[in-house]
């Protein structure tokens, strides 16, 4: 039996997955997902919107349509970054477990990097099965203004103690744009020009979202 020794020396893909609603996507989550991609050195980012996300459900989430389209124009310039429907085809809720579990089967011999926010991540320990899912991926979270450091630290060293999670925490340039704001100023006729890449700009306006 003879074995390829260049498979065997061949270094494990790195993936990074970045899950969210994206309603809409805009430019906070495109430097995260980029200062994380450079600084693990990550093989690809993988954008996966959610379908029927289980913490948002009753806020009345865009058509996952839009969302998915809107991820597609703001990521197609980066050939380090994809998109992915996996959740948008499901027709039951989101949950993260379920997502990671089917990664992992497609990607068995890949290490898997959950990308979120610190905020998220000081939730970690409401997520479904998480005790499961801190053995599918490392998590990197991102600090975002208005959270202490010393908030977030306490916090990961609650979670790596409970479930021996691997957490990192990276610190990210200052930006505070969020989702609720570019849809409250859409909804009041403010503008939303550069917080956002202007083809997800222009989709924005062309398809009526966020306008009462």
């Amino acid at each position: 039996m003879f074995f390829n020794k260049h498979n065997e020396n061949k270094p494990k893909e790195k993936i990074g997955i970045m899950g969210g609603t994206f309603d809409p996507i805009h430019y906070g989550h495109l430097v995260i997902a980029e200062q994380v991609r450079s600084k693990y050195n990550l093989d690809k980012v993988m954008f996966i919107p959610t379908g029927n996300p289980p913490h948002k459900e009753a806020l009345g989430v865009t058509s996952s349509k839009h969302r998915y389209f809107m991820t597609l124009l703001a990521t197609v310039t980066n050939s380090y970054f994809e998109v992915s429907k996996m959740e948008i085809d499901r027709d039951e809720v989101s949950y993260t477990i379920n997502t990671l579990k089917c990664l992992k089967r497609e990607n068995e011999d890949a290490d898997l990097y959950f990308i979120t926010g610190a905020d998220a991540i000081c939730q970690l320990d409401t997520w479904k099965n998480v005790d499961e899912l801190v053995n599918l991926c490392k998590f990197i979270a991102a600090t975002r203004p208005g959270h202490s450091s010393q908030e977030v630290n306490d916090k990961v060293h609650e979670l790596k103690n409970k479930y021996h999670a691997e957490i990192e925490i990276i610190d990210i340039p200052a930006l505070s744009i969020s989702s609720t704001d570019i849809r409250d100023r859409v909804n009041k006729g403010h503008s939303i020009k550069y917080l956002l890449p202007e083809p997800v700009e222009y989709y924005i306006y062309k398809n009526f979202l966020y306008m009462d």
